[in-house]
């Protein structure tokens, strides 16, 4: 993997209480790490005047009161702050691992992709056909194996409220790519895993979309109702800097846990995990595996 961290950052004003900050022009882990290190710093801090901060794949941005905060006052800080994470020896977060269960190849994403194949690449299979020969594997199952085999970094949420952005964690001559459709679909299953350029997602809600979709996952992730339990008053499950391991599962285990779901009795497997940016870059396989250790 890359690794530039001294890049210069690009601090620009947006209207009057946001400033913008670009880290690097190249998204890679190390820059998200740079991102998810300096915002969590700035979380920690408790800067009087900060309003929001979202970080993102290579930058990030950060809402402000300027009225008690300059944006002068602001950019020395974010320098300081950048200084001193590009300063660290030994480059670690606190985050926690997660696992999402995976229906691949199910019947509501399939059925939506075929009412969409005039706006496809490949209009004579469906989109894990289609990745999975791109992508150079032996078949769909190998495909598959891939996708969940190895953990994802959620390096930002939004564009849809909750939709988690998810960047392997493997070396990048092993990133899976695939195009988004030509013309977007009017329509995608809610909870439908998706996948843009190197980046998979989970779409929140059901509406339109562009990502392929390999799948749908019974794990609510988004809950403006407030009836599950594992989503606090943010309405929002992921944060960036969550790890994600997918398991793919059957369809018999999927109605169980979407009964689960509706009844409010979710409960996702977590566990507490700190990330270190340079055992990962040693050795990724021996790091997926002890991430796949954090769950048993």
């Amino acid at each position: 993997m890359s690794s530039d961290p001294l890049t210069p950052a690009r601090y620009s004003l947006a209207a009057d209480e946001f400033m913008f900050v670009e880290l690097s022009e190249e998204m890679t882990l190390e820059a998200f790490f740079r991102s998810i290190s300096i915002t969590q710093r700035l979380k920690s801090s408790e800067t009087p005047g900060i309003i929001e901060i979202c970080p993102a794949n290579a930058s990030y941005q950060v809402r402000y009161d300027p009225d008690r905060l300059s944006a002068a006052a602001l950019k020395e800080i974010l320098e300081s702050l950048d200084r001193e994470v590009s300063a660290q020896r030994v480059r670690t977060i606190e985050t926690r691992v997660i696992e999402v269960p995976v229906l691949y190849n199910d019947p509501w994403t399939h059925e939506t992709l075929m009412r969409f194949r005039d706006r496809h690449q490949d209009p004579n299979g469906t989109d894990l056909d289609y990745a999975a020969r791109i992508n150079g594997f032996d078949g769909v199952e190998a495909f598959i194996e891939a996708h969940s085999g190895n953990p994802w970094f959620v390096s930002m949420v939004g564009f849809v409220a909750g939709l988690p952005f998810m960047y392997q964690m493997v070396p990048r001559e092993r990133q899976i790519q695939v195009p988004k459709y030509l013309r977007p679909r009017t329509d995608t299953p809610k909870q439908t895993v998706g996948y843009g350029g190197c980046f998979s997602c989970i779409y929140s809600v059901r509406g339109a979309g562009g990502y392929q979709m390999f799948g749908i996952t019974p794990m609510p992730i988004y809950d403006p109702s407030g009836s599950q339990p594992h989503i606090d008053d943010s309405m929002i499950f992921f944060r960036p800097g969550d790890i994600v391991k997918h398991r793919a599962i059957e369809r018999d285990e999927y109605d169980r846990l979407v009964a689960d779901a509706e009844a409010g009795r979710f409960e996702p497997r977590v566990a507490p995990f700190t990330f270190d940016l340079d055992d990962f870059n040693h050795d990724p396989d021996g790091y997926a595996r002890r991430v796949k250790e954090v769950l048993q």
